[in-house]
This record gives structure tokens, C-alpha cells and sequence, in this order.
């Protein structure tokens, strides 16, 4: 339906053309003029003509026009027959140089619109662009983002397919096909045409990385127009995601401060009372007036405030080492008596469990931080000890692996699935066993593997053995290890 009109069009400009070259052989062959003035006069009605014509349809005019000439002005006259030189030279330079001119008004007139059609997309793009800039970041994404997108560029319709959600969102009036092209087009990994629907679908890809798709319906001029448009959707979403994640950092680095504030006030509540509770214990019991019974008591209350102690201290100690930057001071340190002094701390903890001790190789000092290491390996045992079957044992072995100095702790209990023998060193994470069989802040084990790698070594999860569970901390032996490892991590 649309090429009839254009033909219609075409035909009416050449229709014009020959009637203007009717004209102009009338006027000179009545005013008797000869074959050079007719071939000018001929040949400035043809650039006229050729203004506002294509190219085919001046040529046709130009045609005709130099049949005019030499049908009526060149001898032998009313006929198509050229007979000297001269005529022949006339009648081709007419020819040549109007397909010559029209060629360049052609040229001239599809560079004009093209410049025109440029500059109309350059101030599209420029209102796109401000008003992306005018959202704000936390809404510019979907349907908001597209809607600037509507009104610059006058489209029907436009589709965003947001590769971080998989969500579509679509803007305007689609008539087509448009969400399932543009998440076909972002599956594939391809921009992609369809012109038959008037869609174009152009992928968002900002360096390597594939933000999603976007999709116009009734775009004019899409070749051009489409990738900067495109340009400009991955431009807004970068910056709504960065605004996120500087939002998000913000949000984190405010809850970190604030952490350390209550750990710092918990640290001054709980010490204050229980140091009052344990003076209070030992002068009852030191007063001698106290009944066995009595005396019996404030022992265990001096016993129990000062476990209390010990695990607040514990606890503090763990969130501030979870929260800060690890810089281990290294000393000389007996690896055999850090271990020794956790199974006589916690053999009076865990009197059920039989807690041992194995020096499998002679292992020399280890030059490692001892309060960071001593925190390690108790935190280690006592989780040997609370994820152990009661009146089993708790084996802790030293010995050395590929150069490494390696601290071993062994229980009986209940086996680690495979899919979280790595997530239970993540932050905050508990297996599940671990929840259902006893409390705790699933801190322990991803703090003593930050202290481990803080040292240049690492703790890893044993599972040779299928009737016992193991962790092994590995510390370096040689002097080179541990000048690489006091680095700050």
C-alpha cells in the first residue's frame, strides 16, 4: 500500500518533466533558434526539473530532453539519425552533463536529509540524556527509565530486559512482538532487526559485561539511532547501580561503626558487674565466718563469673577480629603450648569429653602472633568440643605438612554435608547441624580462618576420615614464609 503512492509520485514528477521539456522545444522551434541555444535552454530546464527529483526520474528527463533536441534541431530534422559530427558532440554533452548535475543534486539532496536526520537525533539524544540525568538514581531503572526515551524520539513503544532481576519492562504502546524479541535478542547475545514488525533490539553491554536489552517499536532512522540510544540506557543504569552499591557501602560502614560502639558498651556493662560478682564471691569465701555450704557456693559463683568473664572476653574478641583488618605482631612462639593450654581450659569445661594431646613430629617455634593464634585453636577446640557425641574423645595432633607447621583437632560427631564443607567458613553462616544441635554466632570458623591466611597459612576442612570430623590450621615454618606472611590483609 505504501509504493503505490510513491509510484504515483515518481510518475507525476516525470510527467512534469516532460511537459516542461515540451514546452521549452515548442518556444525554441517557433522562435527558430538553433540546436546550441535549445540545448541550453534544454539543459536548465532539466536542473530545474532535477530539484526535487531522484536521480531515475532525472535521467528519464534528461533522456527526453536530448531526444528533443535531436529530433527537432539537428540535422537530418524529425529523425533520430545523426549525421555530422558536430550534432553528435552537441547531443552528448547535453546528455552527460545533465545526468551529471542531477547526480550531484541527488547526492547533495540524500547528504542534506541525512545531516538533517542526524542533527535531529543528536538533539534527541542530548533531551535523552538531560532527562536521565534529572531522575533520580534510585528510579532510574525500568518503566522510568524508558519513558524519556518515548518522548525525544516519538516511538511507539520500547522494552528493557534487566539481565540483574531477568525482569521485562515495557513503555508505550507496543503493537509488536517487543518483550519476547529483546529477551530472545539478550539469550542470544545478539543485536537484532526486524523490519517487517518495526522493531529494533539492541543489547546493553558496557565493556565485557552484559547489563541487558532494549528494544524500540517505530524507532526512525534505528540504524543510527539505536546504538547511542542504547549508550545512554547502559550509561543510566551504571549509574544506578553504582549509586546502590555507594548507598549500600554507606549503609554498611554506618552499621560497622555502630557495631563497635555496642561491643564497646557491652565490653564495659558485662566486665563491670561481673568483676563486682567475683570480688563479692572471694571475700565470702576468704571471710572464713561462711558455712562449708556457703563457702561451697561462693566458689562457684567465683568459678562461674569468671567463665562468664572469659567467654565475654572471647566474644569481644571474635567480633573485633571479624571487624578490622588483621596485623599480626610475630613472636617466637611454642605451637606445643598454645595447644596445651586450650585442652586444659576446656577439659574443665567439657569434663565429659576426653581431650588429648599428640606431638606426631618435633615442630621448633613458629613465629606467629600468640593471642591470634591461642584464639584460633580454642575456638577450634571448643567447637570440637560442642559438635561432639558426649564421653567421646577430642584429639588434638601437631605435626608438620609440607613445610608447614599443622595443628589438627579430631572429633567424634555428626558428619559435614559435602555442599557445606566451604560455606561453613563463611561469614555468619551455620551448617545444619550446627543449628539444630547447639547456639552459636557462625563466626567462629571464619575468623580462625582470617587469622590463619593473616599468617600465611590456612584452615582447611579434613574428610578422609568418614567416623570423625577435622579442621587443620596450618602455620608457616621457614623464615621466608613468615616474612611473607606479616603483610597486612
Amino acid at each position: 500500500m505504501t509504493r503505490i503512492p510513491a509510484f504515483r509520485r515518481s510518475a507525476l514528477r516525470v510527467l512534469r518533466g516532460a511537459l516542461i521539456v515540451a514546452f521549452v522545444t515548442v518556444f525554441c522551434y517557433r522562435a527558430q533558434l538553433g540546436a546550441a541555444s535549445t540545448a541550453l535552454l534544454l539543459l536548465a530546464a532539466v536542473v530545474l526539473q532535477s530539484v526535487d527529483c531522484s536521480f531515475p526520474e532525472a535521467a528519464v528527463i534528461s533522456v527526453l530532453a536530448t531526444a528533443s533536441l535531436d529530433y527537432f534541431f539537428t540535422d537530418p530534422l524529425f529523425s533520430f539519425r545523426v549525421t555530422g559530427p558536430l550534432e553528435g558532440i552537441t547531443l552528448a554533452c547535453l546528455l552527460s552533463i545533465t545526468l551529471l548535475i542531477t547526480r550531484i543534486q541527488s547526492r547533495y539532496r540524500t547528504e542534506a536529509r541525512e545531516s538533517k536526520l542526524q542533527r535531529a537525533n543528536m538533539e534527541g539524544l542530548y533531551k535523552v540524556s538531560q532527562e536521565l540525568l534529572a531522575l533520580a538514581p534510585p528510579t532510574a531503572a525500568g518503566p522510568a527509565l524508558l519513558k524519556p526515551f518515548l518522548s525525544a524520539f516519538d516511538v511507539a513503544g520500547a522494552c528493557l530486559f534487566d539481565a540483574a532481576t531477568l525482569e521485562s519492562h515495557t513503555a508505550g504502546a507496543c503493537h509488536g512482538d517487543l518483550e519476547t524479541k529483546t529477551r530472545e535478542c539478550f539469550i542470544s547475545g545478539k543485536n537484532a532487526s526486524f523490519p517487517e514488525l518495526g522493531i529494533v533490539v539492541q543489547l546493553l553491554r558496557a565493556r565485557t559485561k552484559i547489563y541487558g536489552a532494549i528494544g524500540f517499536e517505530g524507532l526512525h532512522n534505528a540504524r543510527a539511532a539505536a546504538p547511542a540510544l542504547a549508550a545512554l540506557a547502559v550509561a543510566a543504569l551504571e549509574r544506578t547501580r553504582a549509586f546502590r552499591s555507594a548507598t549500600s557501602a554507606a549503609v554498611q560502614a554506618e552499621a560497622e561503626t555502630l557495631r563497635s560502639a555496642i561491643l564497646d558498651a557491652l565490653a564495659h556493662e558485662f566486665k563491670t558487674p561481673l568483676a563486682t560478682i567475683l570480688t563479692a564471691a572471694g571475700g565470702l569465701r576468704a571471710g572464713g565466718s561462711a558455712m562449708a555450704e556457703q563457702a561451697e557456693l561462693a566458689e562457684m559463683i567465683e568459678t562461674e563469673a569468671a567463665r562468664l568473664g572469659d567467654l565475654t572476653t572471647r566474644l569481644l574478641r571474635l567480633a573485633r577480629v571479624d571487624q578490622e583488618e588483621l596485623k599480626p605482631r610475630m613472636l617466637p612462639t611454642d605451637a606445643a603450648e598454645l595447644a596445651k593450654r586450650s585442652i586444659r581450659r576446656y577439659s574443665k569445661l567439657w569434663p565429659d569429653r576426653k581431650i588429648s594431646f599428640h606431638n606426631l613430629e618435633e615442630v621448633s617455634d613458629v613465629r606467629v602472633d600468640p593471642e591470634l593464634i591461642g584464639l584460633a585453636i580454642s575456638q577450634l577446640v571448643e567447637n570440637a568440643c560442642r559438635y561432639s557425641w558426649p564421653d567421646t574423645k577430642v584429639r588434638i595432633e601437631l605435626g608438620t605438612q609440607d613445610d608447614m607447621a599443622a595443628v589438627t583437632v579430631w572429633n567424634a560427631g555428626p558428619p559435614i554435608p559435602e555442599g557445606e564443607r566451604e560455606l561453613i567458613f563463611d561469614r555468619f553462616y551455620r551448617g545444619t547441624e550446627a543449628r539444630l544441635s547447639a547456639p552459636g554466632s557462625g563466626l567462629g570458623l571464619y575468623v580462625a580462618r582470617k587469622i590463619a591466611r593473616a599468617h600465611g597459612g590456612d584452615l582447611a576442612l579434613l574428610s578422609d576420615n568418614p567416623d570423625e570430623v577435622g579442621f587443620r590450621l596450618t602455620l608457616p615454618l621457614s623464615a621466608g614464609e613468615v616474612s611473607g606472611a606479616e603483610r597486612e590483609l
